[in-house]
């Protein structure tokens, strides 16, 4: 009975420790960044939304780019892949760009704007499709 009590402890520690680092990624922009991309790669779109600034735009397109088809070779390679980032440009003490890839399509490179709310770091994934 103790050794079940002690799994179930050992469990709850775990998985306290392991959500108490995501919420540390989004604490600078790369980790917003990084957790967003990451989740997305990995078809996890509600995940990715944690990382993202809401608003009708970004909520829009998160859906759209949530719904694309993929072949389960895409699925896989996308799930496999690591990210790459290029450059990071910070703007401002509250605004960052992000160049990055990721390795299954290396060849294109996109660009994220990582913006700081309340003092937590979020992708203005709008930024993505209407920047100059």
């Amino acid at each position: 009975m103790k050794l079940i009590g002690l799994s179930i402890m050992t469990i709850l520690l775990l998985a306290g420790c392991k959500g108490g680092s995501e919420q540390n990624e989004a604490e600078t922009d790369l980790g917003a960044a990084k957790g967003f991309v990451q989740a997305a790669l990995k078809g996890k779109y509600d995940r990715a939304a944690d990382f993202m600034l809401h608003d009708s735009l970004n909520d829009e397109r998160l859906d759209a780019v949530s719904r694309m088809e993929l072949s389960s070779d895409e699925k896989q390679g996308l799930w496999d892949a690591s990210i790459n980032i290029h450059s990071r440009k910070l703007v401002n003490d509250s605004t960052s760009i992000i160049v990055y890839s990721n390795s299954f399509h290396k060849e294109n490179q996109d660009t994220l704007k990582v913006v700081k709310k309340e003092g937590k770091w979020l992708v203005d994934f709008k930024y993505l499709f209407d920047h100059e």
